[in-house]
């Protein structure tokens, strides 16, 4: 569709993202001006592909391989936590097992989609193949097992009992059920299992912490004005294409119907208008540009808490390799 109109050369997309850097300086020199609350931007690449991205707060959240290899170290704490009371545990397939979760890269789909091979093949689904296998079934328990994994009374679906967010506090927590003659640990063995791993102390850093830092900075942004700027030229270009009141990448889905055949040949074709219009205008490049701005601020304003949260990441990949 409209294939034949004008696209700006890479040479054009590159001047357009020189701009936006010069922009991006002049708001920080003028710290009394309007745009001081905007950080200056550092090299903005000419539409670099959304898998290689490299943001700052990547160093501290788990990739796609780190976060499986936490979730088998999970596994494999509540399956100890069970075999105390005499219950042997195999815990349900995850996605990897089952064919699903296929490595994308962190920051594949962070804007829409923006690689023209996905875009061809798959339109807008999930490159990841979410939603593409079964669900993975439960395990099967008996009911005194059940009551030892959830830290479930009798009739319960849910733990009823206190709820500690540490592991040292769960030791001095009572949680009022007993199996075997031993206490069961409050909110279950897949509560110790987790605390275990992500809060055994006090001073344990939200596990969340860094992906809130890295919301946030998406969030800011959204509404910062280079941002702002490269979305309203990306729109203008995909109304040229003929896809109209479209006025961000995750919008297209929704308002161009997309949503129940996302592989079809409608959303092939949106997609690839789409993609060529992120090119056209070097969207992926500014928008990655702003977002490392945010996240480094964030890095820096958040020092303290990040250093402390890496040293228990750190730990954490000890306690994995001591359980191998």
């Amino acid at each position: 569709m409209h294939h034949a109109r004008r696209r700006r050369t890479l040479a054009a997309a590159l001047l357009t993202a020189t701009a936006v850097l010069v922009g991006g300086c002049a708001g920080d020199d003028g710290a009394k001006g309007k745009g001081a609350r905007e950080p200056a931007l550092g090299p903005v690449a000419a539409n670099p592909a959304g898998s290689a991205l490299s943001l700052p707060l990547d160093a501290y959240t788990d990739s796609d391989a780190e976060a499986r290899r936490m979730e088998a170290v999970q596994n494999r704490l509540i399956a100890l936590c069970m075999a105390r009371y005499g219950f042997a545990y195999e815990p349900p397939a995850s996605r990897a097992d089952t064919g699903g979760g296929a490595e994308q890269g962190r920051h594949g789909a962070l804007f829409g989609v923006a690689d023209p091979a996905q875009a061809a093949a798959r339109g807008y689904a999930d490159a990841s193949g979410a939603g593409d296998s079964a669900k993975p079934a439960p395990p099967q328990l008996t009911e005194s097992a059940t009551a030892v994994l959830f830290g479930t009374r009798q009739g319960e679906t849910t733990p009823s009992g206190p709820d500690p967010r540490t592991q040292e506090e769960a030791e001095r927590t009572d949680s009022g059920i007993e199996a075997g003659g031993q206490r069961v640990p409050a909110g279950g063995c897949l509560r110790e299992g987790y605390r275990k791993l992500y809060a055994p102390t006090k001073d344990s850093v939200d596990l969340l912490f860094s992906f809130g830092l890295a919301s946030e900075a998406h969030t800011r942004s959204q509404k910062d004005s280079r941002v702002v700027a490269v979305l309203k030229d990306w729109s203008a270009c995909m109304e040229e294409a003929g896809y109209d009141g479209v006025g961000t990448p995750y919008e297209v889905v929704e308002k161009l119907g997309l949503e129940a055949d996302k592989a079809g040949p409608k959303a092939v074709a949106v997609a690839g208008e789409d993609v060529a219009c992120k090119r056209e205008v070097n969207l992926v490049g500014v928008w990655a540009a702003v977002e490392t701005a945010y996240q480094q601020g964030l890095v820096e304003e958040n020092a303290e808490t990040l250093a402390l949260y890496r040293k228990q990441r750190d730990a954490r990949f000890k306690l994995a390799a001591s359980l191998a």
